[in-house]
């Protein structure tokens, strides 16, 4: 993991009306690592992606997105997200999955533009890295929710971005799905080099792979690695924060 920050956080505050959501925000994610973020419902963990994502404005304080201010930032597909699909996806969209991989290199080539040979080959690298080659040509809405969260990874990591935000991606995903979900995200990180910033409510599948981890309640109540937080965890976390999404 590099010393280089590719996000900074810096005395962030947002609040819907006058409901304080994230207050005087302090973090950095380094260049390398799998971030997990946690805290129980209504912690402000989702605003704080769309924060960084550039969807929402913070009230105060500024976010640096590779040493750039967020405000002057063009370079978007240096960062890829995948949110929360397995549960709510349109099981009767007619795309196949290379055509919803496709659909990641919009941003870079344009809404209608045709697909070069090296897009395409980018399109099969991106579904064979996730393990999904076999069901190139099958509709998406045909496929299993863990399998249709790899096919949403592969249309992240398309445009090969550096960071790679994840929203409770395993919500609605069965236990094995989860499992190999995570061995993809693993792959990702020592294959690509990619940065991984995630929250899940499944936080004991999180810190088995994250190697550091914020506990985030409105403020960052800790910020530190895995092995840290699990030894204080029983002690100033609450079972209902541990298990809260």
């Amino acid at each position: 993991m590099s010393n280089e920050k590719v996000i900074e956080i810096k005395n962030v505050s947002f609040q819907y009306g006058r409901e304080i959501v994230l207050d005087h925000i302090h973090l950095t994610v380094p260049k390398g690592s799998f971030l997990g973020i946690v805290g129980p419902n209504g912690s402000g963990k989702s605003t704080l992606l769309k924060l960084i994502l550039g969807l929402l404005k913070p009230d105060d304080g500024e976010i640096l997105l590779f040493d750039e201010k967020q405000s002057r930032f063009k370079h978007w597909e240096r960062i890829g997200f995948v949110s929360q699909k397995a549960n709510s996806f349109n099981t009767g969209f007619p795309a196949t999955v290379f055509e919803v991989v496709a659909s990641g290199l919009t941003g870079k080539i344009g809404l209608f533009r045709f697909l070069r040979p090296k897009h395409k080959m980018e399109i099969i690298q991106a579904i064979e890295q996730v393990g999904m080659q076999e069901f190139m040509n099958r509709k998406i809405g045909e496929l299993s929710g863990g399998q249709q969260q790899r096919v949403f990874i592969a249309r992240a990591i398309v445009s090969r971005p550096e960071v790679l935000i994840l929203d409770e991606p395993t919500v609605g995903v069965d236990a094995e799905n989860v499992h190999s979900f995570y061995k993809v995200l693993k792959s990702l990180k020592e294959q690509l080099g990619i940065t991984l910033l995630m929250v899940s409510h499944d936080i004991d599948a999180l810190l088995s792979e994250a190697d550091h981890v914020v506990y985030l309640n409105k403020r960052v109540q800790f910020y530190g690695d895995v092995d840290e937080y699990k030894s204080i965890r029983g002690e100033r976390f609450s079972m209902v924060d541990q298990h809260g999404s």
